[in-house]
């Protein structure tokens, strides 16, 4: 068994343009006579490695808390891309995923320097599909993420955003991404892994 670490160190993570970047404050210090270290956190729930809740596009989508467990938590497929991602594309990982392990098809993680296009939203939206995972910090274009998100977050498809793939081959995993239970919140940081029992 081999654990990967695909999460962001959160005080040193990439921030999408516009967002806070998370800070920390020393309350307490053992070395100025404290009887412990305590820190205190500032940050965006879309900070580094994290997940987005339908409630962060749709008015009356899920928060966090609202979103069962079992999306994030199951088998997944890693596939490599690059650049723009259509329907073609989409249509082929889905292929790919379900001759690896029909289970896995539910959570799709992409490797790479990529971004889906609103017409590769839709096939996954389509395909009914649970989480869909990526390495930037949105899934969409940068410049205009919103079409993107509304068709998946709009079909209860939960991004995972921010994640870190580059030790991993494209293949069959167990995915742990849940995120902290922030009620009411339109997205959550998490600790994501992924375990490979080959």
């Amino acid at each position: 068994m081999k654990i990967y670490d695909i999460t962001q160190e959160l005080f040193h993570c990439v921030v999408f343009p516009g967002d806070p970047k998370p800070e920390k404050t020393a309350v307490l210090r053992i070395d100025e006579g404290a009887a412990c270290n305590l820190t205190k956190v500032s940050l965006c729930a879309h900070n580094g490695t994290h997940i987005d809740a339908p409630w962060h596009f749709c008015r009356d989508g899920k928060t966090v808390e609202q979103i069962s467990l079992e999306k994030f938590i199951g088998k997944c497929y890693v596939a490599k891309a690059c650049g723009e991602v259509t329907a073609a594309d989409a249509e082929k990982l889905l292929d790919k995923a379900k001759k690896a392990d029909p289970q896995s098809a539910k959570r799709l993680l992409m490797k790479g320097s990529a971004f889906i296009s609103a017409e590769a939203a839709r096939v996954f939206a389509e395909a009914g599909i649970w989480l869909f995972g990526n390495e930037s910090q949105t899934v969409g274009p940068e410049d205009a993420p919103a079409e993107v998100h509304h068709i998946l977050l709009g079909a209860e498809v939960v991004l995972l955003e921010g994640i870190r793939l580059g030790e991993v081959e494209e293949g069959v995993y167990l995915l742990n991404a849940a995120p902290i239970n922030l009620g009411g919140c339109d997205g959550a940081p998490c600790r994501a892994v992924l375990i490979d029992f080959a």
